[in-house]
């Protein structure tokens, strides 16, 4: 159903109006494109008609507040798609609490993710499940960040399977330490980016950050940390119940996975599949799940990941 809306911002002065439609509109046709809407301008009334006109709308208002200040990048375009694409079925809560990091305090850039900050700012156990580009791995490493900011835990121990896409280290040069670094860059590049590269260095030289295998957690007992699981979808379900039976006294889990990129053998069930149907339910241990229209990199991803599904 086709719908009609309107929008007048008379206040908007014309370098932020520039700002806001880009050159010859660029940036009203690139938000018309993602929410599949039509936006014409004149002078400084929008008319939008689609079945996301009233979405749109908000996108507009939102996205002309960050022209009065500067550029509009393709970045806000599409997060502003999102915001609104996502609105009705998962409202924003305006008190959402951000997460203490190096960036100040860093909060969710759609209701999904305000959504899955709550959840692991209030459970124990929280399985983030999703596509890839839709902030699980980053927003958990937040959370363990914030969480030894604050001292409510000692430590961050983050952990991924080291073998992914059917690759086998033996066949990778260098010593273990080598094989395995490319596997957890990841968690590295999150760490780097949240804390700084000297001040998560120093914590790695301490032990207060340790960045493993998964095999390695075999037999240990971890108290007072946040530890996270990235990459989950690539455990068995042996190696998923061996790293939830690790917690310990005061210690919060995270764990990330996406079911559609499961890299194991085929006969072989995921680990986190197996740990959704056994655990769901259980007081205290939260599933989240975020979905395409999540995703927050380059627009084509979300359209990437649509088609695989539907072919699937």
């Amino acid at each position: 159903m086709s719908i009609e809306q309107h929008l007048n911002l008379p206040d908007l002065d014309t370098p932020a109006l520039q700002r806001l439609c880009g050159v010859l509109d660029e940036n009203l046709q690139l938000l018309g494109k993602a929410l599949a809407v039509q936006i014409i301008r004149r002078h400084h009334s929008f008319s939008v008609s689609g079945s996301l006109a009233e979405q749109t709308i908000s996108a507009l208002q939102q996205l002309s507040e960050i022209a009065k200040q500067r550029d509009i990048s393709p970045d806000d375009i599409q997060l502003a798609a999102v915001a609104a694409r996502t609105a009705q079925e998962v409202p924003r809560h305006s008190s959402a609490k951000g997460l203490k990091t190096r960036r100040g305090e860093l909060q969710g850039r759609t209701p999904r993710q305000d959504g899955y900050i709550r959840a692991l700012l209030n459970h124990d156990i929280v399985f983030g499940l999703g596509p890839a580009g839709t902030g699980k791995t980053y927003l958990a490493v937040a959370a363990a960040v914030d969480a030894i900011e604050r001292h409510l835990v000692e430590r961050i121990v983050l952990v991924r399977p080291a073998v992914e896409a059917g690759e086998k280290l033996g066949f990778l040069p260098g010593d273990l330490s080598q094989k395995v670094d490319p596997y957890l860059r990841p968690l590295y590049d999150a760490l780097f980016d949240l804390m700084g590269f000297d001040k998560t260095t120093k914590l790695i030289e301490k032990g207060l950050i340790e960045i493993a295998p998964l095999a390695y957690m075999r037999g240990r007992t971890l108290n007072n940390a946040y530890i996270i699981l990235d990459e989950a979808q690539n455990t068995t379900p042996e190696q998923m119940k061996m790293f939830l039976t690790r917690i310990g006294f005061g210690a919060k889990a995270a764990i990330t996975g996406d079911i559609s990129q499961i890299d194991l053998p085929r006969h072989i069930k995921s680990g986190l599949k197996d740990a959704r149907e056994k655990l769901d339910g259980i007081d205290g241990i939260y599933f989240h799940t975020f979905t395409s229209a999540d995703v927050v990199r380059h627009p084509l991803v979300q359209k990437i990941v649509d088609a695989y599904e539907q072919a699937e």
